[in-house]
């Protein structure tokens, strides 16, 4: 049965509730971060919270023509969108602004624009169309070719843009890929991939291969009457042993220097607290001073006087904890939770297939942005430049985000419309 009521009646108020929660969370975070009394007017559009709040008010604008669009739409423009992107993605490199050794930005006065952050929206959205098609399934290779492809295209024009923290937020479609029928083998594999990685960096490499081999070799013994098992085996104790020997050529190779130096403090390789490890540390030192209830809203001193640099940034959630202390970076932690489990909730509800693999792309995106930009804030993640949805600074961010949230919002409310 169709429903046909209208529109703000039919969309989820409870995740509508939950964004607002959010940026709003977010915008007092970034005031605090860049507080002066100098300018501490909340209009001063010559501040970033002033700045923020124009991006906040287009964010709105760009949620409210979202909800008014046909649920229809996008669904049969996902492939526009995907290929508009990939053009920006090539555009920017050809003529984008270099910020901060990475060129993924357009500039046009004080105006900037990442593509890069809109990618994972367009990706998003070209997955859930082509996974939704009629007689396709996920384990005939024809199809995890197209999805790879799909994937890995804006993957290497945003490693090309230096913008790896960016390529990195693409792994978290692996969940979705999961829930519509992938082997959970490759994200056994994939998690195997990051121990090796993290274990030839710390461990001698022969020491490692000669450890892999003896579990080959007992694994062996129990399984040698299987010819199969055994081909099996001497297949992954090659492909484990290449990728040892391969990972000091990716590390001083294809990585750069400044991420060589985050992974080694991480690794607790280097102690450098006044080079690559200095926000970390700071940021560290920011969410410990917040004790159990903050030092108060505007007191924090790492805040104050700017011990932390990027804090209204990549280290926006220190703010959250050296102000708000426990208290609020647990009321942020649930807030994010909580919407992220609604979001899986709306989409197990869906009618249609590109609404349901819509909005667990959804999910995935914002559970890797909240999971390693707080890793990354109390030293449990490589800093790799990603922001905190809703609460970082800058408009190509916020856009993104809302629009990757208000469409599924519009999803979920079509639904009704959609014949059981």
């Amino acid at each position: 049965m169709r429903d046909n009521k209208g529109i703000l009646q039919n969309i989820d108020w409870i995740t509508t509730s939950l964004y607002f929660l959010l940026i709003t969370m977010g915008w007092i975070c970034i005031y605090a971060a860049d507080y002066n009394e100098e300018h501490s007017k909340v209009f001063d559009f010559t501040q970033n919270h002033g700045k923020q709040l124009m991006w906040i008010g287009g964010s709105l604008i760009i949620a409210l023509i979202f909800l008014i669009l046909d649920g229809k739409f996008y669904s049969a423009f996902a492939y526009i969108v995907y290929g508009i992107t990939i053009v920006l993605l090539i555009a920017v490199l050809l003529v984008g602004r270099k910020v901060k050794g990475s060129v993924s930005w357009f500039e046009i006065g004080s105006f900037k624009l990442q593509p890069a952050e809109f990618a994972k929206f367009a990706t998003t959205l070209v997955l859930a169309k082509y996974l939704s098609n009629m007689n396709i399934k996920l384990n005939d290779t024809k199809t995890k070719l197209v999805v790879f492809t799909i994937l890995f295209v804006p993957i290497i024009l945003i490693i090309l843009q230096n913008a790896t923290g960016s390529a990195l937020v693409y792994l978290s479609f692996v969940f979705v890929l999961y829930r519509e029928g992938l082997s959970g083998n490759y994200l056994l594999l994939g998690f195997i991939a990051i121990v090796i990685f993290i274990l030839a960096l710390l461990v001698d490499k022969l020491t490692l291969i000669i450890i892999f081999a003896s579990i080959i070799f007992i694994v062996f013994l129990l399984a040698r009457k299987n010819k199969r098992n055994i081909l099996s085996l001497l297949g992954i104790f090659a492909i484990c042993s290449g990728m040892v020997l391969s990972v000091d050529y990716v590390f001083n190779h294809v990585l750069h220097e400044y991420q060589r130096g985050r992974i080694n403090v991480l690794l607790g390789k280097e102690q450098n607290i006044k080079g690559s490890g200095w926000n970390v540390h700071q940021s560290m030192i920011a969410i410990g001073d917040g004790g159990f209830f903050g030092k108060g809203f505007l007191k924090g001193s790492q805040t104050t006087f700017d011990f932390v640099p990027k804090q209204s940034t990549d280290f926006i959630f220190c703010t959250v904890g050296e102000e708000f202390g426990f208290v609020g970076v647990f009321v942020v932690i649930s807030l994010f939770l909580f919407l992220l489990v609604r979001i899986i909730q709306l989409a197990e509800r869906q009618r249609s297939s590109f609404s349901r693999i819509y909005g667990y792309g959804v999910a995935s995106i914002l559970f890797f942005h909240v999971m390693i930009n707080i890793g990354m804030t109390i030293g449990l993640a490589p800093v790799i430049g990603i922001p905190l949805p809703f609460f970082t600074y800058g408009g190509s961010s916020l856009l993104a985000f809302t629009m990757m949230l208000f469409v599924f919002i519009r999803l979920d409310a079509h639904r009704l419309q959609i014949l059981g």
